[in-house]
């Protein structure tokens, strides 16, 4: 049987982390894995999910499945994140969740149900977007179309180029987009621009489909949540997927939700449904440890202050780190202009180098980077920041 089967290419990113990793020289920098790491390089575990661990290993009484939904509270708590404690939406019963291995599980039971409810719908998705997007969208069988969204030349989103495309978007399409801390780019919606696309949404009767994998990291919690809040508020169908990876350090233990508002209460019932169903056939059962966790920090005002607390200096560093590259390269002789590292927002950013420049980054002075010239700030350091620029000015001559 499996004679017949061919290698398949690694992964880029994963590629350039094993690269990386097998990389012996003690001067390197890794800017292409797309994690949080600290000004030690590290991905901690943040002290409030330590305590609630902690706690769980204490209150826990079984390992037994959660049932194909996960764990309510956990769902409610993160309807609560999303949306705001106090929007309309969380009392009207048009908005159901369930929880999801990771923020990719999520997007991927998402797509399914779309496809199970309207298998006609094509996906519009914004050029450039996180790689994996298309591979695992389009995977469910999806027709995926285009709209363009950053201009490298400018290095800003192309506003009029995007909305004109979704102008011509029809009924019962979806549209991808991002929630917060575009990835790749770093370069995210204004409230201008959210209110526009629902305004053409409204008109047109295509579905946003928005991604969030960063709420917390942008301009904080609730002002990175506009796009999703104020759609949940004006359009009668909107799918969110989201993921805690980010914003709780839970990578390894894969907690997301998928969250559905529909045009009345018995049509998200019977979304919610399919959704249990379409994950029963991937996957079964969500794990639950992260989404206890998430659960408990969420629940428990004091471990909610503490994780808070955390985000921010999280959001703080990286905004930090964005501000020390750009000055680091003013000036540079090649007569390059960084400053749209400053003015956006996240983890990622373009810079928007050569090949040949990407290129003796890493065969000169072990600078990892992604041919995109995608970078992760959090990769940035007090500890490497000055061979960072050392290095980049060199090849900018």
């Amino acid at each position: 049987m499996f004679e017949n089967l061919k290698p398949v290419a690694i992964d880029p990113i994963l590629g350039l982390m094993v690269a990386f990793k097998a990389d012996t020289r003690s001067e390197k920098i890794d800017l292409g894995v797309g994690v949080y790491q600290d000004d030690h390089g590290r991905t901690p575990v943040m002290a409030a999910v330590k305590e609630a661990e902690s706690r769980l290993m204490v209150l826990e009484t079984t390992k037994s499945y959660q049932g194909m939904a996960g764990d309510p509270e956990y769902n409610q708590r993160m309807m609560e994140l999303l949306f705001g404690e106090g929007h309309s939406i969380l009392n009207s019963g048009r908005v159901k969740s369930i929880q999801a291995p990771g923020g990719s599980g999520a997007l991927r039971v998402g797509a399914e149900v779309v496809r199970k409810a309207r298998p006609e719908s094509k996906l519009w998705i914004g050029v450039p977007t996180w790689p994996n997007h298309i591979p695992l969208l389009g995977s469910a069988g999806f027709e995926i179309n285009q709209y363009p969204y950053y201009d490298m030349a400018s290095r800003q989103i192309n506003v009029q180029a995007m909305m004109d495309t979704l102008r011509t978007v029809p009924a019962g399409d979806m549209v991808l987009l991002h929630g917060c801390c575009h990835n790749p780019t770093g370069a995210d919606l204004t409230h201008d621009q959210w209110d526009e696309i629902a305004d053409i949404a409204l008109e047109r009767g295509f579905i946003p489909f928005i991604d969030t994998a960063y709420q917390g990291l942008g301009d904080g919690l609730h002002e990175d949540a506009y796009g999703m809040r104020m759609m949940a508020e004006r359009l009668p169908e909107v799918v969110i997927a989201s993921s805690c990876s980010k914003n709780f350090g839970l990578y390894r233990e894969r907690t997301g939700s998928i969250t559905f508002i529909a045009e009345t209460p018995e049509r998200a019932d019977v979304v919610v449904s399919q959704a249990m169903s379409t994950a029963r056939s991937i996957y079964s059962m969500p794990p639950a440890h992260g989404a206890l966790l998430v659960s408990m920090v969420l629940g428990d005002p004091q471990l909610r202050s503490q994780w808070q607390a955390e985000l921010e200096e999280v959001r703080l560093r990286v905004k930090a780190m964005r501000g020390l590259l750009c000055d680091s390269l003013q000036d540079n002789d090649a007569g390059m202009d960084f400053s749209h590292i400053n003015r956006q927002k996240g983890m990622f950013s373009f810079l928007g180098i050569t090949t040949p420049q990407l290129e003796r980054l890493r065969n000169e002075f072990g600078i990892y980077i992604v041919s995109s010239t995608r970078i992760n700030l959090a990769g940035v350091n007090s500890n490497n920041i000055e061979y960072l620029k050392q290095s980049l000015l060199t090849v900018l001559r």
